[in-house]
């Protein structure tokens, strides 16, 4: 057999490969290419250590020297926001969920009766969702928020009436999803627009809105009116929204909101240097049929018994194909059990006290920075600040 057509696909791009592409990059080589991607300040320059990487190594002698580059990783705090958190992982979770093959995959299970254990965990993240959200129907997550508001932005536009064309996306969401919802719009031919200020203008061409509470400026708002507003234009209305906070706050389904989207790993999930992370979404029961992603749900075996199994699966692009409802078929099944678990492990009261402590460490910061003359996007908000700099601030933080 030649392996040629195996190494070629598959051995990484050979040097005429690696060549050919940095040609197209308008670089000379790797170090040109490497100095315009990777800024300065953050990119080494000494030698990473004395072993020979273009020689063979045993493996204690890689795991040696894999250890000596990893210890010059510098880890500091995180100020980015934009729904990132740094979370403390229950040792239980982490060793019997996360560091578990048992666990090691992103997917629900396909064969129902083998993997009862596995649809439970699934189970009860889609009934935390629920139960926070306010909304009787949850998925077993998605990819990841931003993705999760596109897909939300597609349920919309399904159930489009009249031809309406324009989705609106308030500002005060993530930047990431954002970005997402205008990159998935392009290829449905949906027009999205950007909406600025807490209130958007809305009229009978729109066919969704996509709102974000807690903002990604951490400011916490009233969003019924808007939801009633959209109604009355035919249009629905998803809520990007955090799990802890909706453990002390209204749920968006309470408040009218169509669907409700966000990341779950504000429970318990690492950080992972921007992810992978869940993904979860509600939606009313009337729109169950649209909603991507895998739904688990409560049935009966040839017994009699109470069993569990993947439930409308008709809609999906396994069996639909180009009919279905969402080519979404990945999800992080992973890290939505340790979500569910981290949940199952606080239960509903140590949650609410977690969201309490946050909650109140962030006021008693607000009104640090208030004293020391910084200006702060806002007062009302739960867990995130936006601290504004003047000109000389800047340059002596600079």
């Amino acid at each position: 057999m030649d392996a040629a057509p195996f190494l070629s696909r598959h051995i990484g791009p050979s040097d005429s490969d690696a060549a050919k592409m940095l040609g197209e990059l308008g670089c000379s080589d790797l170090e040109q290419f490497i100095a315009r991607v990777v800024p300065g300040p953050i990119r080494l320059k000494e030698s990473i250590g004395s072993f020979n990487f273009s020689a063979p190594l045993t493996e204690s002698l890689a795991l040696s020297a894999l250890e000596a580059i990893a210890s010059k990783n510098k880890v500091f705090r995180s100020f980015i926001g934009l729904g990132y958190f740094g979370n403390i992982t229950p040792p239980v979770i982490q060793r019997n969920i996360l560091e578990n093959p048992g666990w090691y995959t992103q997917y629900t299970p396909y064969q129902a009766e083998i993997a009862q254990g596995r649809l439970e965990a699934l189970l009860n993240f889609q009934t935390m969702v629920c139960d926070l959200t306010g909304l009787p129907v949850a998925n077993a997550s998605l990819l990841d928020e931003a993705t999760a508001a596109a897909e939300a932005m597609y349920m919309c536009f399904a159930r489009a009436q009249g031809g309406a064309k324009t989705f609106i996306v308030s500002e005060t969401c993530h930047p990431q999803t954002i970005a997402v919802v205008q990159t998935r719009a392009q290829a449905l031919g949906v027009k999205v627009v950007v909406a600025a200020g807490r209130e958007p203008e809305l009229n009978k061409d729109i066919f969704g809105v996509l709102l974000q509470c807690p903002a990604t400026d951490g400011v916490i708002f009233d969003y019924k009116k808007i939801i009633e507003k959209a109604h009355a234009c035919g249009a629905l209305v998803c809520v990007a929204s955090d799990l802890l906070y909706l453990t002390l706050f209204t749920p968006p389904g309470e408040l009218g909101a169509d669907i409700a989207i966000g990341s779950a790993q504000r429970f318990g999930v690492p950080l992972g240097f921007g992810g992978p992370h869940a993904a979860f979404m509600a939606c009313k029961d009337e729109l169950k049929r649209i909603m991507p992603g895998r739904l688990i749900g409560v049935s009966k075996d040839s017994a009699g018994k109470a069993a569990l199994r993947l439930s409308l699966q008709t809609r999906e692009q396994h069996i639909r194909r180009e009919k279905a409802t969402s080519n979404i078929c990945t999800a992080q099944v992973l890290l939505a059990v340790m979500a569910s678990m981290y949940a199952v492990y606080h239960g509903p009261q140590g949650l609410r006290r977690i969201a309490k402590r946050v909650h109140f460490l962030t006021k008693a910061l607000l009104k640090a920075l208030a004293s020391h003359g910084l200006k702060v996007t806002g007062e009302n908000v739960f867990d995130t600040i936006k601290v504004e700099l003047s000109a000389e601030q800047k340059l002596e933080a600079a």
